[in-house]
């Protein structure tokens, strides 16, 4: 094995790093996949509510966590990657390796509960941003056809034939940035406030960020992006794990930060975007309580226009057709992996019951919980505060994993992507604590 410079390629075979490229801007375009739809579901209707809250109660004051969490995310997801394509199985598995199963265990129970909920909450803003477009039909219905659509798919249709779909939804990410053309907007302000921003340390404050940093940096995004690095290498048959096939690593490793940084920075310039929107129309409009994605949209129209409205309301419904299957997805995932289950959304169901049928179990709860007396508001935006504390214990235990040439051979992570991965996990541990020292 050729010795890895510090960005973990061989040095003598950077001949093979040229591959996307000599294929031109369509070879980088194809090269996209994981970290593209990671990053893109990402920005799913409970994080624009998320986001919205935050641009609607602080203004541009809250501009600053997106460029803050950007290389922390970016690493924290080239991580995740890096362990799938290295070693052939997802992080469930991997972490069962270091791990004792127990610890696991509760770490994947916490995963679930936490999709579960952001499913539910998702749901729900799809089926009334549907009702709010349509004018017509109930969001109950609107809802249950979201969630069967969403789960339909996932179970009986291969994955490389929907992930195309899936790719081009990301599109209807962009209806957050031609809502600010709608507006007037002082730029000047825009980026002192991004760099220099005014805010009074609270617990308010506190509860704010672990949820943007939670919906930001999610649990959930790791497990996918895991296992689609996984199920991208067992779908192509030129294609092995770096432990068994290390000549690939080069090319591999490449594509995954490309990906991975073009995902992480859409995913974070569209929050930017959102939280840039409701502060120039909401927030300067007096519309401080924003509890979710779709009172966003209602509370735009008479502020913004009929167009902003529009084009923020069907943003909430293609990002939620996008997120669905991979909150569900990472679920399944992460369950079968830590107990040890065939699992792949390219298998047949017959052949991969257990996998499945906590995809079914995390869609149908979901809506079940949408239709159910617990209150979606706070449900919305507790569930992003559990993701920011439960995605600690998670980062810290993907790191481990990451740094252990037992697991990884030759390919463990760089010392910059370490060092980065590490600051991400204290950063979210120290908001974490801070949202309890100054409640």
């Amino acid at each position: 094995m050729a010795p890895e410079n510090d960005q973990g390629m061989a040095l003598d075979e950077t001949d093979a790093l040229s591959a996307p490229a000599k294929r031109g801007v369509g070879g980088w375009l194809r090269a996209l996949g994981p970290g593209l739809i990671t990053g893109a579901a990402d920005d799913d209707p409970s994080g624009i509510a998320t986001y919205s809250q935050a641009g609607a109660q602080f203004g541009l004051n809250m501009l600053w966590t997106m460029a803050f969490t950007l290389p922390l995310m970016a690493a924290v997801q080239m991580v995740s990657a890096r362990i799938g394509r290295v070693t052939g199985a997802g992080l469930g598995a991997n972490m069962g390796r270091v791990f004792p199963r127990w610890a696991v265990t509760v770490l994947v129970a916490l995963l679930f509960v936490a999709n579960t909920i952001n499913i539910a909450a998702d749901l729900a803003a799809m089926g009334a941003a549907a009702q709010l477009v349509v004018g017509r039909g109930g969001a109950h219905v609107f809802t249950l056809l979201f969630g069967l659509g969403s789960l339909l798919l996932q179970v009986f249709v291969p994955y490389h034939r929907y992930v195309r779909f899936l790719k081009w939804l990301t599109l209807s990410l962009f209806a957050y940035v031609a809502v600010i053309f709608t507006v007037h907007i002082d730029w000047g302000q825009v980026a002192a406030r991004t760099f220099a921003p005014h805010l009074v340390l609270n617990g308010a404050l506190m509860t704010l960020v672990v949820a943007v940093f939670g919906t930001t940096i999610s649990p959930y995004l790791f497990f996918w992006q895991s296992s689609q690095e996984v199920e991208d290498q067992e779908a192509d048959p030129d294609q092995s794990a770096l432990l068994t096939a290390p000549t690939q690593a080069p090319q591999q490793l490449r594509r995954i930060r490309w990906d991975t940084l073009v995902g992480m920075g859409f995913s974070n310039l569209i929050a930017f975007f959102i939280i840039l929107t409701t502060a120039v129309t909401l927030n300067a409009a007096g519309k401080t309580d924003i509890q979710t994605s779709v009172d966003a949209a209602a509370a735009l129209q008479p502020v913004a226009g009929r167009f902003a409205f529009l084009l923020f309301s069907l943003g909430i419904v293609g990002t939620g057709l996008l997120a669905i299957p991979v909150l569900a997805g990472s679920a399944g995932y992460a369950v079968a992996e830590a107990r040890g289950w065939v699992s792949g959304l390219e298998r047949k169901p017959k052949s991969a019951i257990g996998f499945y049928a906590v995809i079914g179990l995390a869609t149908l709860l979901g809506f079940a919980l949408h239709d159910s007396p617990l209150d979606p508001i706070k449900a919305l935006f507790w569930s992003a505060v559990l993701n920011g504390l439960i995605s600690v214990p998670i980062m810290a235990a993907m790191m481990i994993v990451v740094g252990r040439a037992s697991v990884m051979g030759p390919f463990t992570a760089p010392p910059l992507q370490r060092l980065l991965g590490w600051v991400a996990t204290l950063v979210m541990a120290a908001v974490a604590l801070g949202m309890f020292v100054l409640r």
